[in-house]
């Protein structure tokens, strides 16, 4: 009670107490009538609209330092995660890349794979290393050789069909003849048919000659050519390759027959050699026996001599 009783300068009390009392009432008036009857509200809102743009002068340097400097850095790291992103799609490019080649390779050997279903037991897969550049010479070389148990004559496939056989082995690399080559030949059978010829190679990559049907054979443009199984070298059954042209001429005996091969010669990777089983296989290993060679000639040479020496007296009684 003595604080309000503080006087003025001029020796008169302040009247201080009164002054809170009234104070203190009016407060709590304004706050039941505030709370009770929301007549303050209209009275902030009026004021609201009044004060804001003051508000907003005071409050604009300071959000707009704010805006720029979160542009700035937002724009600094939109570039360093535009460029992760960029390096993350170039090594993903790569790696789709190897994953596309990977797959190509990986269904070329599941070809190859199911190119051996019922003819072989034994087989080797095997890569080009490198082709022959001579215009004359049709030849691939393979990473595979002696090492690996490969032979000279073995028939070599792709996925598609015969390839070629071995031409030359060494200890860790083989030449691979096609069948393309001018001086490869292959007994084939005409699937439809049935008959039987021989497939030579014309040296150019894919194609082949008929040169002994005569003009009478029973082929047609579309005909598949397989193997015959004689020979002893290539497995029987495998696709050779299809006619594709048949000509006849009247002045000739035989017809003019062109064929491409079934085995895709210029973007083959992947070879496989392999080891016929059965009948396909039989005719290498016959001429082991030497003894029974001899003893075949020794029973047959006899009877077959004496008969052509007795017509000998028939051609000498020509003159008689």
């Amino acid at each position: 009670m003595v604080a309000f009783r503080s006087r003025d300068a001029a020796g008169r009390p302040s009247g201080l107490l009164l002054r809170s009392v009234l104070y203190a009432l009016l407060a709590l008036g304004l706050i039941v009538l505030d709370k009770r009857y929301d007549q303050l509200g209209r009275i902030r809102r009026v004021l609201s609209v009044v004060v804001y743009p003051l508000e907003l002068a005071v409050t604009s340097p300071f959000e707009g330092w704010h805006w720029l400097s979160e542009s700035v850095t937002t724009r600094e790291v939109l570039r360093a995660e535009n460029a992760r992103l960029r390096a993350q799609l170039r090594d993903a490019r790569f790696g789709l890349q190897r994953y596309a080649a990977l797959e190509a390779e990986n269904l070329r050997l599941r070809d190859l794979r199911n190119a051996t279903a019922g003819v072989s037991a034994r087989y080797l897969v095997g890569n080009i290393m490198d082709v022959d550049l001579d215009a004359f010479r049709e030849r691939v070389l393979v990473d595979k050789g002696a090492g690996q148990g490969l032979y000279v004559g073995q028939a070599v496939l792709d996925a598609h069909g015969v390839f070629g056989q071995v031409d030359a082995v060494n200890a860790h690399t083989a030449d691979v003849i096609l069948i393309s080559d001018a001086t490869s030949e292959i007994p084939v059978m005409i699937n439809r048919t049935g008959q039987r010829t021989i497939a030579v190679g014309t040296g150019d990559p894919g194609r082949l000659k008929l040169p002994y049907l005569p003009t009478t054979a029973d082929v047609r443009t579309g005909d598949l050519l397989v193997t015959s199984g004689l020979g002893g070298v290539y497995p029987e059954g495998y696709p050779v390759g299809t006619v594709t042209a048949v000509r006849h001429d009247p002045t000739r005996s035989l017809a003019d027959v062109d064929v491409r091969s079934a085995a895709t010669i210029d973007s083959s990777r992947e070879l496989l050699f392999i080891w016929a089983t059965g009948p396909a296989h039989a005719p290498v290993a016959q001429p082991t026996p030497a003894p029974a060679a001899v003893r075949v000639p020794a029973r047959a040479p006899a009877p077959a001599r004496s008969t052509p020496r007795k017509p000998a007296p028939v051609a000498s009684g020509r003159p008689q």
